[in-house]
Formats: structure tokens, sequence, C-alpha cells
């Protein structure tokens, strides 16, 4: 579409306008400077490029303040905006103004505009900053808002971010200086009302991924300075050598030089597809040994894309990594898992023996695409069982492993509600609930249940490629999460995984190491640790719970990162937590695992315990700390 010309704004009547001073401006900007930056990383124009778009979009909104600060400044305002705030208003217009002066082309002008130039401040060097990818809903809205001009996008946002009515669109719209105001809401209608989306991640650039920039060119220009400025003192001298002699790379092939190997790896010809059946005979239940499965498999243009996307993700790329897992290109020629149409889009799985990697892209045709990768180094059994295809409204899609007979879908938070069947259609879920993609409170945790001949297991969505395996059980010895018991210990603290989101976890185990009798006879509390095991080793994380009776869910009494308590390297755990009884009496409880010989309170509360169980009365808000003996004389102190 035709970009729209945007007028110049006219002043606001000073004599019916209420008065915003600097301050009441500059706190309305802070109170809602998350929005007010995702309301202009929007609008601005999508050629500038996701990176750039963000420091823009930051650029834009600080620069919203009038000029000039005075004992007293006064400034006119539009009608009040956000919770009758005048002072949002103003600078809502002022963001919006600017980022379509930064929409217009520059031959307009002499000089581009400022809002046009790449932005001063902030400013990031060595690094590309983009926001988190999205589901594939996400990505048809983002290429949809890409067509419409900048009024149109501004229109568009004003309707579903704003919440305002096409009254109010026009006359915000007309006070920033858009000409053709009309055609900017035709422009919008064209564009399914899909407001919600626009809250997603997808479009948040205050939640931000961080990638190099190029860096074989970065080093390129390094060493092209660095030749200019001795080009005067080598020149002479070079000229006075015979022959040709060694470059600097010796014989090493220029830079951007096409590499047979790195060639091979690119070509969909030699992609590896294993037979349907070979994951029968295998000696190994991993990734090595899926066949490639989907109606796009012979989709010869389909792959080559893919495979060059993942080697040279370009600006409109939007790029996914789970912690500590490369982004680069494969090193050889990768392994098709899938490719086909799910939901919205076309998605190819590959999988190169270190990583799962989804590619995805509309199917309508439209530009874009996502870039997903997982690290899945040693995967097998569970590990390997299941990728996610792709989320949208809510749900998530799965492609099993080719061993995997049943799929049902339960909710972890109750698990008496029993398992409902999943249709499995060649090795494709039908979709299921993810609590990765939902905001707001818990009340349900849905959860993969997955059957095959060694038994069943159960996964979790985290909002990465590779579900987390859920198990139950004392460390070393834990066991699936699949059994009555197990689901009963895990329903109370299912909830408790949405602080795993997105942190690279392989697994997760919940071991109930201790039952304390609560103080006023009311019933016995249940200590629960869970430990989360990542795919690159680092990052564990630890949560000790505690659940009294007749409570819905856990509470979380102590946490940790990177300990080996609660794992199997140290099977052991310390915790304590202040209670208040029914009759108004605060204690100080503490538990450990079963081999805790003794537990002493220290700091604000004093007092100690044999065995691994510890009561004393205290006061709110009391500050203490653990020390505990194992059974060998160990001593522990209480995590966190």
């Amino acid at each position: 579409m035709q970009s729209q010309d945007v007028a110049p704004p006219t002043a606001p009547a000073a004599s019916s306008d209420p008065l915003v001073d600097v301050e009441q401006a500059e706190a309305a900007l802070v109170e809602h400077y998350p929005r007010l930056v995702r309301l202009a990383y929007l609008v601005l124009p999508p050629g500038l490029g996701r990176s750039r778009r963000v420091l823009t979009a930051h650029a834009l909104t600080q620069r919203a303040l009038p000029r000039g600060r005075t004992p007293a400044p006064v400034i006119p305002a539009q009608s009040a905006g956000r919770d009758g705030d005048p002072g949002y208003t103003l600078v809502r217009l002022q963001v919006l103004r600017t980022a379509l002066k930064a929409g217009r082309p520059v031959r307009h002008r002499m000089w581009p505009r400022r809002s046009q130039l790449p932005p001063p401040l902030p400013q990031v060097w060595g690094l590309k900053l983009f926001p988190r990818s999205g589901g594939a809903d996400e990505l048809a809205l983002d290429q949809r808002l890409s067509a419409l001009s900048g009024a149109g996008r501004a229109a568009y946002v004003l309707r579903g971010l704003e919440k305002l009515p096409d009254g109010d669109v026009r006359e915000v719209l007309e006070a920033a200086g858009v000409a053709d105001v009309d055609a900017a809401l035709d422009e919008a209608d064209e564009v399914p009302a899909r407001y919600a989306l626009l809250d997603s991640p997808e479009f948040d650039p205050c939640s931000l991924q961080a990638r190099p920039t190029d860096l074989m060119r970065r080093r390129q220009h390094m060493k092209a300075a660095l030749a200019a400025a001795a080009a005067v003192a080598v020149c002479g001298a070079l000229l006075g050598l015979p022959g040709d002699g060694w470059g600097p790379d010796g014989a090493a092939a220029p830079p951007y030089a096409q590499n047979p190997a790195a060639q091979a790896a690119l070509d969909p010809a030699t992609l590896t597809r294993v037979a349907p059946a070979a994951w029968e005979s295998a000696t190994r239940a991993d990734f090595s040994v899926w066949p490639a499965r989907g109606e796009l498999t012979g989709d010869t243009a389909l792959l080559r894309r893919a495979l060059a996307v993942w080697a040279r993700p370009g600006e409109t790329v939007q790029v996914s990594a789970t912690p500590g897992t490369p982004s680069g290109g494969p090193a050889g020629p990768p392994q098709l898992l899938y490719a086909g149409v799910v939901d919205t889009a076309r998605v190819v799985i590959l999988h190169d023996g270190l990583r799962v990697v989804r590619y995805a892209e509309p199917k309508d045709g439209t530009q874009g695409a996502a870039l997903d990768f997982a690290r899945v180094d040693g995967a097998t059994g569970a590990a390997a069982s299941a990728v996610v295809l792709g989320r949208a409204d809510g749900n998530v899609r799965y492609l099993t492993a080719p061993w995997v007979t049943k799929a049902a879908e339960r909710d972890l938070t109750k698990p008496g509600s029993g398992a409902m069947d999943l249709t499995l259609t060649d090795g494709r879920t039908a979709p299921l609930a993810s609590p990765a993609v939902r905001t707001g409170a818990c009340a349900s945790w849905n959860v993969l249940q997955l059957t095959d001949a060694s038994g069943t297991r159960v996964l979790t969505d985290l909002g990465e490629l590779v579900p987390a395996h859920l198990t139950t059980g004392r460390p070393g010895s834990a066991r699936e999460a699949s059994g009555a018991r197990a689901l009963r210990v895990w329903a109370p603290f299912a909830c408790s995984l949405s602080a795993v989101r997105a942190a690279g976890v392989r697994s997760v185990n919940t071991w109930e190491f201790a039952a304390q009798p609560l103080p006023d006879a009311s019933g016995s509390a249940a200590w629960v640790c869970t430990r989360a095991e990542t795919w690159r080793g680092g990052g564990t994380r630890v949560l000790a719970q505690f659940h009294t009776p007749g409570g819905a869910y856990g509470a979380v009494a102590a946490k940790a990162e990177n300990v080996p308590a609660c794992g199997p390297r140290d099977p052991h755990v310390l915790a304590g937590v202040l209670w208040k009884s029914g009759a108004g009496s605060w204690y100080l409880l503490a538990a450990g695992s079963r081999d805790t010989a003794s537990i002493t309170a220290t700091g604000g509360v004093a007092g100690s315990a044999r065995g691994s169980l510890l009561a004393v009365r205290t006061e709110q808000g009391a500050k203490a700390g653990l020390k505990g003996t194992l059974q060998s004389g160990r001593a522990v102190d209480g995590l966190g």
C-alpha cells in the first residue's frame, strides 16, 4: 500500500484545553513507559529492521517530553487520556507524531528529520536486540501490519492497544498530523481485529533477546581499518619484494568463498532422512532414529529456504534459542524430522545431533520467518519423545517420537480428573492447552502424557521447543510422574513450574522429603523439594515448598540456583518457613531430609531439635537462619 502523507500538526486551542506541566508529563511517561514504547514499535516502519525499531522506539519515547524546564512550565494538552490523565495523552500524541514522521520518505526533504535518523541514544554496540518470538498468529499479524502505511498501523494500534473508539482514533490521528484519516481507518479495517495479540511478547520492545552482530563483518572492518592506517608505511616495502609471496591467511580461501562442505549443508538433497522403521531395531531411542514426517517433506524449495535462513538469518527473521544453545548454521547436512503445515504456517524441523531447529514461515506467502533453537544433546527416552510443532490460540501441538503409541492431556493440578486422549496423526497430536503462553493467575496446568512400550511419561510445555520431563521421588531413584501417588504429590506444586519457563529446562523432579505435624494439631504439612535440571548443566533451580492440609497450592519457603542440594550429587535439603496457626500464633517450622540428625535455628530465633523436624514459637517478621547436621556428621545450611 502507498504510504500516507502526514500533515503539519495543528496547535490545540489554549483557551479550552487543560494545561499540563513538565513534571506531570514526565510522571505519565515513566508510569506508562512500556506501553508507549510498544505503541512506537508497532507504528514504526518494519523496513527499519527489528533491532533498529527497538532502539528507535525507545529513543522516540524518551524524547517525547517538551524542551525547556522552568520553575512552572505549562504545556497545552489534548483531552484526558489513559485513566483520565491528560499528561499521558500529551506524551502519547508526541510519541505517535514522531513515529509517523519516522516512516515518511526522506526524499521529501533536503535533510532527514531527526526521527528518521538512527537513534543517538540509546545505543548498543556489538549486539542486536529484538523482542522474543511469538507464535504463528503473532507472525501473521506482524506481516499484515507491515503491509499498511504508518497511519494505517497507527489507527489499528490505537483501536487495539489503546482501546479507543473510532471517533477518538480520528481525533488523535488528526492531532498527530495525518492528512487522510479516512484512508487510515479503511486500511486498519483490512486487518482482522485480533487486538489481544498486540499485548504479546512478540511486540514488547522492553522484553528483549540479544544476539551478536555480523562477527565476520566486524572482524573484516577492523582489519580494513588497521590496513588503511598502515598502508603508507607498508606499501613501499611490498613494492620492493620479488614475487607474490603468501597472504596473511596463508593458503586459506577468501572469507566468503564457497566452501564445498558448507554448501553441502545447505543443499536439501543432502538432508539425512531416516527410514520409517529404523527405530524398531536401533539400540538408542533418540532423535537420530526419528523418520522424516509431514506432507511437505518433498518440497525442495521450502527445505532450501529453511536451510538458508538457518545459515544466514536476515533482519526480519525472529530468532530465539534456549539458554546455552548456539544459534549458528549447521556444520554438515542435518537430519529432517518434519516438514508440513501447522495451523497458519509451514514448518520445518531439523536435527544436527546437538540441536533441534524449527523454521516457520506464513503459509499465505507473506514475507518473514521464525527460527527457534533448542539444545538436545544426549537426549534419550522421555527427553526425545516430543517436539513442539507450533503454538496458536493458547494451544500447543507436538510431534511425537515414532515409538509413542498413545497421547493424552491432563490437568496436573487435578490428579483425580483423569486424562483426555489426544488424536495422533502420523505422530502429530491434536492441540492441547499450553500453560507456557497463559497469562494471569494459575488455576490449572495442562501436561502431555505419552505412552510407549516402556511405560507412561508426563511432559510439560515451558515455552521452548522440547517439553520438560516430569518425575517424582528421592534424587537418584526418581520415577515417572504418571502414577496416582506421583500425581497427588505434584498437584499442589504444579503452578510453581511457571518459575522455570524459558530457562532451558530438561527435567523437573519433585521430592516429598518430610511430613511435619503442625503445632496446633490441625494436621500434617508436606515439605517438597522441586529441582529443575537444564540442558546446559548450569542454571539449575531448586525450590523448597511447604503445603498445609487443605491448601490448594504449596508456598515457596526457599529457593536457590546452581546448588547441588536436592539433586543426585547431594540428596539432602534443609528449609524453614514462618507459619501462623489458626489461633494467631507464629512459629518457625523447619524440616530436613530423613537423614538429618539435628536442626538449630540462628539469628532472630533461638531453638534446636534432634531429628529432622523443628518447631519454635516466634513473632511475625522474625529473621532466622538454619543449621543442620546429618547422621554422617556433615553440616548443612538452610536452602537459599
